[in-house]
């Protein structure tokens, strides 16, 4: 037996119990994984509250997860008991142990500490695939980043910055300003107070972006748009104040042809040799110490609504990351 937190109806954080489960043998293709540290992520709370389905109820939530092997299943030939590895997939990680299909496994270098590779496998590989797949960006481009002192936008300011881009991010508080701005964001808009597509326009000389990261959503649409030079491109990844809501097409024709995208993690990592790319490029900017992954709030296990409410309430920076 082992401890895992156990959903059994959608709901408020309330909902997230910590309770006894019996641990399976992996399967054909899985590994058992014993988590040393388990990341926290704003769409934890979509599966928790069944804005995003589930197989079944009761589930276990989280997303990413690092540890050590415990044992492997039939035909798992790339790992062995011992070895440290993170992973992203479906919902399961908030958990002491869990099964993982091992074609969503990557193996962990020895210089990268458990904390640090739980708090950016999700965070981290999706701000690989929208800096260097989504929209690949080069150096002179300028960027826009919603909510830049998150766990995704203190990764995508830094890492735009080492790429050579000119990044502007919003933010919600003076606090969360200067974190931004220590974690390579050049221009900061705090937009309870200001308008940041006016601010945009200003910053840049009316030239505008290139590209448009948002993982916000309702609140900062369509007013994105207005920050996008012609054929720029935005990129929707999350919908942290609601899902944007259907929109006219043609706002993308009226505002200066541009592109609009709505990509998922889970869509690029289903290759599992895009998947190990990606986890290279990421573990190799984190090595190379251009990219530094924050982890401002470790919790235990039995703490997951604690962590939840937190990230709800916009009362979190960096990243967050419970401890079995």
């Amino acid at each position: 037996m082992s401890k895992a937190i156990r959903v059994h109806a959608h709901g408020g954080p309330e909902v997230m119990i910590l309770e006894d489960v019996a641990t399976p043998e992996p399967g054909p293709g899985q590994v058992l994984v014993r988590h040393r540290a388990v990341g926290v992520n704003y769409i934890d709370t979509y599966f928790r509250t069944g804005a995003y389905p589930v197989a079944s109820l009761p589930f276990t939530p989280g997303n990413e997860g690092a540890g050590e092997i415990v044992s492997v299943g039939e035909g798992v030939v790339s790992f062995k008991p011992g070895d440290h590895v993170a992973y992203v997939a479906g919902p399961g990680s908030y958990a002491e142990e869990r099964i993982v299909d091992a074609k969503f496994v990557v193996s962990l270098p020895d210089d990268i500490p458990y904390e640090t590779a739980a708090a950016m496998m999700l965070k981290g590989l999706t701000a690989q695939y929208l800096l260097r797949r989504t929209f690949k960006v080069e150096p002179g481009h300028t960027i826009l980043v919603h909510a830049a002192a998150g766990g995704v936008g203190l990764i995508l300011c830094q890492w735009a910055k080492a790429l050579g881009c000119t990044v502007i991010g919003t933010v919600g508080s003076r606090d969360k300003e200067k974190l931004a701005r220590e974690n390579g964001c050049d221009h900061a808009i705090r937009y309870r107070e200001e308008d940041f597509a006016t601010r945009v326009k200003e910053i840049t000389g009316n030239a505008l972006c290139e590209v448009v990261y948002d993982g916000v959503g309702r609140a900062t649409f369509p007013a994105s748009l207005d920050c996008l030079k012609p054929f720029g491109m935005f990129a929707s990844f999350g919908s942290a104040s609601g899902a944007i809501e259907a929109f006219d097409i043609g706002l993308l024709a009226r505002k200066g042809s541009l592109y609009a995208t709505r990509p998922t993690l889970f869509t690029h990592i289903a290759d599992r040799d895009v998947l190990v790319a990606m986890a290279d490029d990421l573990f190799a900017v984190v090595r190379s110490g251009q990219v530094k992954i924050p982890v401002h709030s470790r919790l235990p296990l039995a703490s997951a609504a604690e962590a939840h409410r937190a990230l709800e309430g916009r009362a979190t920076t960096g990243a967050t990351v419970l401890l079995p």
